[in-house]
């Protein structure tokens, strides 16, 4: 599938090395988690930027039902992740729609 890029101007993208430990750590215990993780690598993993990899490692930090009510819209982030980081990668992982 081809990846769709998201970079913001001024931005620089993860390299290779830095992607693959990012998508190793992303991985779940719940298959439901690990299908909103996989549609985003496959829309955004050609460019994902340093402050979409923080918001990323902050969420998968997050027990795996704790992520689910937040990718179900179940719940908000709450302090301390209550971060725009986190608010970005939240809303780019329940996109349904390829990005622009």
């Amino acid at each position: 599938m081809q990846h769709e890029s998201l970079c913001v101007a001024g931005e620089d993208c993860l390299d290779e090395r830095s992607l693959s430990k990012l998508r190793w750590r992303c991985r779940r215990g719940l298959l439901e988690n690990d299908l909103f993780i996989e549609r985003f690598f496959q829309r955004h993993g050609n460019c994902i930027t340093q402050r979409q990899a923080e918001g990323l490692e902050i969420l998968m930090d997050l027990p795996d039902n704790d992520l689910l009510d937040l990718l179900l819209g179940r719940t908000t982030p709450q302090p301390p992740i209550d971060t725009p980081a986190v608010h970005e990668v939240i809303g780019m992982l329940r996109s349904r729609q390829p990005s622009a």
